[in-house]
């Protein structure tokens, strides 16, 4: 049997009743941490239910146990395919309640059971101006391309890789002297600011799909996808 470990919330009884969401992560969640700066500043109406991490030496576990959210480790490595790991995440995710499923360097590819399971509500924070750069490496790849600009997207999750309906995006002039590193430091600046920006967006229902577009209704009107 797969190994699942978990620590609980700090004050669970204590958490309001807004929307839920679940981030999954694979490394220092970063972006998880603006998720918790921007609920905590009441920017963002929403609460994390848990936070999931397929690495147990994950460092943002850390952040989601000191902001008092329950963390799970659930990794892939002790299941035998990609859909079994899949179906249980979205069985943790169930569990508890989830309706918006946030990746925030989560370092692994969905798959269709959690697709399934969250239908137009799976989130990814992108460090380039999709469809260009999909994949990893994506600073080092505008570099070597030459681009003058690059940014930031927020996407749904499709099974085309990087490739689902855009959210927002903010663009990052790309300096003549830029490293992958330094150009990635810029970057990251604009996605802890635009990744709760789209989380918001998402949750007002104000949007519709049209084919690969992602259209937000008029003021006032509510809409669902």
């Amino acid at each position: 049997m797969a190994k699942v470990s978990a620590t609980p919330p700090a004050d669970s009884a204590a958490l309001p009743s807004r929307a839920k969401l679940g981030v999954l992560i694979s490394g220092r969640g970063s972006n998880l941490q603006a998720l918790i700066d921007a609920i905590a500043a009441g920017t963002l109406d929403a609460r994390i239910a848990v936070v999931i991490s397929n690495r147990a030496a994950a460092a943002g576990l850390e952040r989601a146990r000191s902001a008092g959210i329950e963390t799970l480790t659930i990794s892939h490595r002790d299941f035998s395919s990609r859909d079994d790991f899949d179906q249980a995440l979205a069985a943790a995710l169930r569990e508890r309640g989830v309706g918006l499923v946030c990746l925030a360097g989560f370092m692994r590819l969905i798959g269709q059971p959690m697709l399934d399971a969250f239908p137009n509500a799976i989130l990814n924070v992108h460090p380039s101006l999709l469809p260009a750069f999909p994949g990893v490496d994506a600073q080092a790849q505008a570099i070597a391309h030459g681009v003058k600009v690059s940014g930031v997207t927020v996407h749904l999750v499709t099974g085309e890789l990087d490739g689902g309906p855009i959210i927002l995006q903010a663009a990052v002039a790309v300096h003549d002297d830029d490293t992958p590193d330094t150009l990635a430091e810029r970057i990251l600046v604009e996605e802890h600011r635009v990744y709760p920006e789209a989380v918001r967006l998402v949750l007002s229902r104000r949007w519709r799909l049209e084919g690969r577009r992602f259209v937000v209704a008029e003021p006032g009107r509510r809409q669902q996808s």
